[in-house]
């Protein structure tokens, strides 16, 4: 609370938003608007395009900066407990836009011979590794002559 000069204590304060340029009381309005927002939802988010995404992320940054000036300037706590939330949203959008580029991504290279390394079936080293069924069945030159040659005999079991 700052005591403006030429004004005594309860006059001080007060009356300032008055004196506030439009453009300003608007940005407030809009800032008070945004920072009531719910938190945001994955579901939501999955159906925006892209650039509402980009501008949505735009907007929480700058939301972010704002509760940040807020705390450095002593504000109010439900205005410091809104930062996490904020961050949280953050990230939330920015794994929304990491996926759907993985997914156009993964498109963009369904049935081609080579696919990039971060877009391959992670599994395990040891998985990945191992033998292909075909070639598990595969049999040498050898042993597939003494198949021939030799094909399992069958019995017939008197009952």
């Amino acid at each position: 609370f700052f005591l403006l000069k030429g004004k005594t204590g309860a006059q001080g304060g007060e009356g300032h938003k008055d004196r506030l340029p439009q453009e300003r009381r608007s940005q407030r309005a809009t800032e008070h608007a945004r920072s009531t927002m719910a938190k945001l939802k994955v579901s939501e988010l999955r159906g925006k395009s892209k650039q509402e995404l980009l501008n949505q992320l735009k907007d929480l940054k700058q939301e972010l900066a704002l509760l940040r000036v807020a705390k450095v300037t002593g504000g109010a706590p439900n205005k410091l407990s809104k930062i996490k939330v904020v961050r949280l949203s953050i990230a939330r959008v920015l794994t929304v836009i990491s996926h759907n580029q993985k997914a156009a991504l993964r498109k963009a290279y369904e049935g081609k011979q080579y696919i990039p390394i971060d877009l391959r079936a992670k599994k395990t080293r040891a998985i990945r590794k191992a033998l292909t069924k075909e070639q598990k069945n595969k049999l040498t030159v050898k042993a597939a002559k003494k198949a021939a040659q030799f094909s399992p005999r069958k019995y017939a079991i008197k009952a």
